[in-house]
């Protein structure tokens, strides 16, 4: 009888003792997010948990802010947009306590490629987007990437705004996980193209043009870049702009066994080809947005 007491004495202990840590968690966690509001983000709770927070604004974030964040055993959804620049080397560390991360966003992050490979650390990451990283950061060139093979659960992968070229997108092309890639204005060329098409999951697929290189310099989409694109027999969707095509380098993409839906924006190319494109096509839906003269003038900037 004293032994079953004894026993049971220790589990109702046991279970105060969880029980109090989850009630501190969620003190704590309720403490973090009226800072956080009082920063200027907008946090979302399941209970008294944190599970999702949102900067616009996320200059004020600095080392203290992103320690507070880290804390955040539940968070699901993190999204810093507007000069994230205190996500850096030293505080990037910090988001492998995130166990239950699994959407990423963030602008203006400052990282070096070091400090990329450390965010191969959260597993449990499914949707990554960056825009602006480490733009024009001495020495980055998205090599960091390549740690990120080891990444589970990575999905969809966005890269946009970076000055990053062709050895981060041979980084890329190791995360054999990824369905989605998004990637426009980096410094790529046509040689990313090849090494995009090696991802073997690869189902939607969206390609901007590379940021203005000065002359001399190829476009890194063209139709030279649709043969390659027809590579890829996985892709079900493609979306492309800030290009000029013509209908014989469109029509390369019959290749696609499965693809169902192509749109085209932001780019020259003639209207009565669309409509020829779509009797090449047939069993693809094609939307076609017909390029503005601001449109326009901004692409002669990207081909420059």
């Amino acid at each position: 009888m004293k032994l079953k007491h004894m026993k049971r004495t220790q589990i109702i202990g046991c279970l105060l003792l969880l029980q109090t840590i989850v009630l501190s968690a969620s003190a704590d966690d309720l403490a973090v997010a009226k800072k956080l509001e009082q920063l200027g983000g907008k946090v979302t709770l399941s209970g008294d948990a944190v599970v999702a927070v949102m900067f616009r604004d996320s200059s004020k974030l600095g080392d203290a802010e992103w320690k507070m964040i880290s804390e955040l055993s539940s968070l699901t959804k993190l999204t810093t947009y507007g000069k994230a620049h205190g996500l850096n080397d030293d505080t990037v560390g910090l988001l492998a306590n995130l166990t239950n991360l699994t959407v990423l966003s963030t602008d203006g992050a400052q990282l070096s490629d070091s400090g990329l490979e450390k965010l191969a650390a959260v597993k449990s990451l499914r949707s990554v987007s960056f825009f602006h990283l480490s733009f024009r950061k001495e020495g980055f060139t998205g090599k960091g990437f390549a740690a990120w093979s080891n990444l589970p659960n990575l999905e969809q992968l966005t890269v946009a705004g970076m000055s990053m070229g062709d050895e981060g997108f041979a980084a890329i092309a190791k995360i054999s996980s990824l369905t989605e890639l998004r990637t426009w204005h980096t410094h790529r060329t046509q040689v990313s193209n090849a090494e995009i098409a090696k991802l073997p999951n690869l189902t939607t697929l969206k390609l901007g043009q590379r940021l203005p290189r000065g002359k001399g310099l190829s476009p890194c989409l063209t139709d030279e870049s649709l043969a390659t694109l027809g590579t890829i027999r996985t892709l079900k969707v493609l979306e492309i702009g800030e290009a000029r095509f013509s209908l014989k380098g469109l029509s390369q993409l019959k290749a696609l066994p499965d693809l169902t839906r192509l749109k085209i924006d932001r780019s020259e190319v003639a209207a009565e080809e669309i409509d020829k494109l779509k009797t090449v096509l047939p069993k693809v839906e094609v939307q076609f947005e017909p390029i503005t003269e601001e449109q326009r003038e901004r692409l002669k900037s990207y081909l420059r």
